[in-house]
């Protein structure tokens, strides 16, 4: 596992945007674009660059604290 799975990602539509918004709340403020697989797969990209350059920074990342909902009862 990379250390940025650790961290929630995930791309929804933006009625207001009219794009697709990728997020990652605990890392990013987020990303936008026109296909949701291109934008996730962007997201990613960018998740890894900022804990690298965090890393190279010697900064302590941000904790994980957005979590995905495992069940809805």
């Amino acid at each position: 596992m990379k250390p940025s799975d650790q961290y929630h990602q995930w791309v929804e539509w933006s009625d207001e945007d009219q794009a697709y918004l990728g997020k990652c709340p605990d890392l990013i403020t987020g990303i936008h674009g026109d296909a949701p697989v291109a934008v996730y797969s962007e997201l990613e990209q960018v998740v890894d660059e900022v804990l690298e350059t965090l890393t190279k920074e010697e900064c302590e990342a941000p904790p994980v604290r957005v979590r995905a909902m495992v069940e809805v009862d």
